[in-house]
């Protein structure tokens, strides 16, 4: 079963509250997204752990119900 882009954003959401986060559904199926996540959070951290703290949000359901997210964090600009 395909995950909804709510769903994606709610949890992500649920994880870093004040995140602001943006779902594209790349191929129209429910299993391809994009995801862009801006969060303060993430200030300090490289990349690579940013993108963890958001696999983590999705509570290991990467490679399982969501087959593929591209995903780009950013910190907020002032």
């Amino acid at each position: 079963m395909a995950m909804q882009a709510d769903e994606i954003e709610g949890m992500i959401k649920s994880a870093l509250p004040d995140a602001l986060v943006e779902i594209t559904d790349l191929a129209g199926d429910g299993n391809h997204y994009a995801a862009r996540v801006v969060s303060e959070s993430f200030r300090g951290l490289p990349r690579v752990k940013q993108h963890k703290a958001v696999y983590d949000a999705l509570g290991g359901r990467m490679g399982g119900v969501l087959h593929a997210l591209q995903l780009t964090t950013a910190i907020p600009q002032n």
